[in-house]
C-alpha cells in the first residue's frame, strides 16, 4: 500500500498483478505475482483496499487459469473490487512465448465484464502491421490491445504508413539513446531486440561486441553525432559546476566551517556537483568521507538517493552521525549524486582536500 501511495505522485494510474513471467517458487513463498491468480479472495481484498486508498484509477493484469470459468470468475472478482480496467495475457502461468495464446479465454472475459479489457499475448502470431492491431482487438473482443515483443522488435508497428526497415528503426533509436544519455547496456539490449533476426549480420556482430555507446554509434556512422552531444553535455555540466575558487577552503591549518544551509527537512545543503573526472581520482569524496568516519570510530555513511523522472536526474542524501547532507543540485547519475552529497558533507565540516 505504501508503494502504491508513493507511486501516485509519478503515474496516472496504479497497476496490480502485472507480472507476466512464469511461476517462480519465490512467488509462491511470497504469495505475490502469479501466485495470486489462485487466491481470488486475497485479490479482492488487495484491489478493494487499494481502490479505497488512492485517488487514481487502479488497473490489473492477469494470466489465464486452466478453465475459462475460473478465468472469468477471477475477472469478475477484480471488476467488483473496483478495478478500472483489466489486461488479460492469454497464456497459463506455465506457458511461454512459443505457446499459442488462448483467444477464447480473453474473449470470454471481455464478454463477461463491463470494465475495459486489454488483450495481451500472441501479437507475434497475429500482428504484422498496423492494421492487424484492430483485427486482433476484434478477434479477442477486447477494448484495446497491449503489445510487447512485437513493438520491441519494431516500434514502427504503430505507424499507419507501414513498417520501417529494422536498421532504420535502430538508427532512430540510437539517436534518442545518445540525446537522452541512455546507459549503453540499455541501448544495446533494445538494439539487439530490433536486430534479433539480423544479429549474424555485420552490424549485428559489431553490436554484440560493442563495449560502450560510442562503439555502437560508430556502427551506424553516428560517431560525430555522439561527440557533438557529449560536448553539449560537458558544457552543461560546466555551467552547473560550482567554481571551486569561489568557495574558499583555505589552507589545512585555517579551515573553517562552510556556510551550509539547513532546508525544511533538516538536511544541510550546498550547491556542489561532482564531475566524472573527480570520482575517477584515487581519493574521491565518498572515499574521503568513509575513511574519516572509520578513523573517528563512527558508523559508515548511509546514502539515500531519489530520481527525478522528468529528466532522469538524481539527488542523494548522506547521513553521518545525526546529521544529513545533500547537494542542492541534481546530478546525471546516482554515482555522481552520492559523490556530491559526500562532498557537501566534507565541505560543511571543512574536511575536503582543497585539491579535490
Amino acid at each position: 500500500m505504501l508503494l502504491a501511495l508513493i507511486s501516485i505522485w509519478d503515474a496516472p494510474r496504479s497497476s496490480l498483478l502485472r507480472y507476466c513471467n512464469v511461476f517462480h517458487a519465490s512467488q509462491e513463498r511470497g504469495g505475490m505475482g502469479a501466485a495470486l491468480l489462485t487466491q481470488p479472495d486475497k485479490v479482492q481484498q488487495i484491489v478493494s483496499a487499494l481502490v479505497k486508498s488512492v485517488s487514481i484509477p487502479v488497473t490489473c493484469k492477469i494470466r489465464i487459469l486452466p478453465t475459462i470459468a475460473e478465468t472469468v470468475h477471477l475477472a469478475n472478482v477484480i471488476e467488483h473490487a473496483g478495478a478500472a480496467a483489466l489486461a488479460v495475457h492469454g497464456r497459463l502461468i506455465s506457458e511461454r512465448p512459443q505457446h499459442k495464446v488462448h483467444i477464447d479465454h480473453i474473449k470470454a472475459v471481455a464478454a463477461s465484464i463491463s470494465i475495459p479489457v486489454i488483450a495481451n499475448g500472441g501479437c507475434v502470431d497475429y500482428i504484422n502491421e498496423y492494421a492487424d492491431i484492430e483485427k486482433y482487438r476484434q478477434l479477442t473482443g477486447a477494448s484495446s490491445v497491449m503489445i510487447a515483443r512485437t513493438a520491441e522488435w519494431n516500434v514502427s508497428i504503430f505507424r499507419k504508413e507501414g513498417l520501417l526497415p529494422p536498421f532504420e528503426v535502430a538508427k532512430a533509436l540510437l539517436h534518442f539513446a545518445v540525446r537522452y544519455n541512455s546507459h549503453y547496456a540499455s541501448a544495446k539490449y533494445c538494439l539487439a531486440q530490433i536486430l534479433h533476426k539480423q544479429l549474424e549480420s555485420c552490424e549485428g556482430k559489431k553490436l554484440m561486441s560493442a563495449h560502450n555507446l560510442k562503439d555502437i554509434c560508430d556502427i551506424w556512422d553516428l560517431g560525430n553525432y555522439y561527440d557533438e552531444v557529449e560536448k553539449m553535455f560537458s558544457a552543461r555540466e560546466h555551467e552547473l559546476q560550482i567554481d571551486r575558487d569561489c568557495i574558499p577552503l583555505g589552507n589545512s591549518a585555517k579551515r573553517s566551517r562552510l556556510e551550509a544551509e539547513q532546508n525544511e527537512y533538516g538536511v544541510w545543503e550546498l550547491p556542489v556537483q561532482c564531475a566524472k573526472n573527480e570520482i575517477k581520482c584515487q581519493d574521491p569524496p565518498k572515499s574521503q568521507l568513509y575513511c574519516w568516519t572509520m578513523k573517528n570510530r563512527m558508523k559508515a555513511p548511509h546514502y539515500e538517493t531519489v530520481s527525478r523522472h522528468s529528466d532522469c536526474m538524481f539527488k542523494s542524501t548522506v547521513t553521518v552521525g545525526d546529521k544529513k547532507y545533500s547537494s542542492s543540485l541534481w546530478c546525471k547519475s546516482k554515482k555522481l549524486a552520492e559523490q556530491s552529497a559526500a562532498a557537501v558533507c566534507l565541505r560543511a565540516m571543512a574536511l575536503l582536500d582543497s585539491k579535490t
